[in-house]
């Protein structure tokens, strides 16, 4: 049985070993602060991102005298924790009873399956959870949370068709008056360029709110790590929409580059409260910046 860091180094392996060989033999000329430049670029990190780590690492350079590349391995290091530390903030459910989880993102980011891994999650830590089958446009979606619910014994609030709203309406409802502890309402994925179906997420936004005016107390929006800098975009289009509080960030199982989430704190600093990576209902944790770092450059530890 593999660790957790194992499988987040294992997921995070492509842009790892691109920048561990970089590293490895060189010494610090142009063509080299070129390479590295082009090597952050291709890892998702985006342009802003990108040159502000090359300003602070020719900095790092000039000031320290730095001549090996190896030795600007734990300087990149430390520039990416600076950044990402900030996104490392873990969910506190104990502020409300119930704690609603609105989660919202577009078909194929791994929503579904992140609900069924969030309950799993709670669930281990002693908490009754509800789900609430709120993706009433994908039968796919509504059945898959329901055979989840149903084989680690999560009730779950579905409806055959309808209004998602009146889904969400019914299972704040259920969750308060059965004492659950954390209600996680699922919605239909959906493209941010799609103007009608974003304004009915916002509509589930607001009845929720209806039946119990502190909540959704989290709206965590789930994010295909593979689909590189489109994930800012749609994280600024479902924010502006719903007013998003955290991300979820899934699929960095192999594919993935991983410097996405650098771009998302410099475009959109909201925690990343959870990473994924991978199929298994454990394979999903809370962000922790150090471990990502260490998992992405190459280091079994940060100093």
């Amino acid at each position: 049985m593999f660790s957790w860091l194992h499988r987040l180094k294992a997921g995070l392996s492509r842009t790892r070993g691109q920048l561990v060989s970089l590293f490895t033999g060189r010494k610090i000329d142009e063509a080299f602060l070129e390479e590295l430049e082009t090597t952050l670029l291709m890892a998702d990190c985006g342009i802003e991102v990108t040159e502000t780590l090359m300003a602070r690492i020719r900095e790092r350079i000039k000031r320290d005298r730095l001549e090996a590349a190896e030795s600007l391995r734990q300087v990149l290091a430390d520039e990416l924790e600076t950044l990402l530390a900030p996104l490392e903030a873990p969910l506190d459910v104990s502020v409300a009873h119930p704690f609603v989880i609105m989660v919202a993102g577009v078909n194929g980011a791994g929503k579904t399956t992140s609900i069924g891994k969030l309950a799993r999650w709670y669930q281990a830590q002693g908490k009754k959870v509800m789900l609430a089958a709120g993706d009433t446009f994908r039968a796919a979606a509504r059945e898959q949370l329901v055979i989840w619910g149903e084989r680690n014994g999560v009730p779950v609030i579905a409806q055959e068709k309808g209004d998602p709203a009146a889904v969400a309406f019914d299972a704040v409802q259920a969750a308060k008056a059965r004492g659950y502890d954390v209600l996680i309402v699922d919605t239909a994925g959906r493209l941010p360029t799609q103007l009608h179906l974003m304004e009915e997420i916002a509509k589930v936004r607001r009845v929720i709110q209806k039946a119990e005016p502190s909540a959704p107390h989290e709206v965590l929006l789930v994010l295909d790590a593979n689909i590189g800098q489109n994930a800012i975009a749609q994280a600024e289009a479902f924010d502006k929409a719903i007013g998003v509080t955290g991300f979820i960030l899934t699929k960095l199982d192999g594919t993935a580059k991983g410097g996405v989430i650098a771009a998302l704190a410099k475009r959109l600093p909201k925690p990343v409260r959870f990473v994924g990576v991978g199929e298994g209902v454990d394979d999903l944790r809370p962000f922790v910046a150090r471990d990502f770092v260490a998992a992405l450059v190459g280091l079994e530890r940060l100093e």
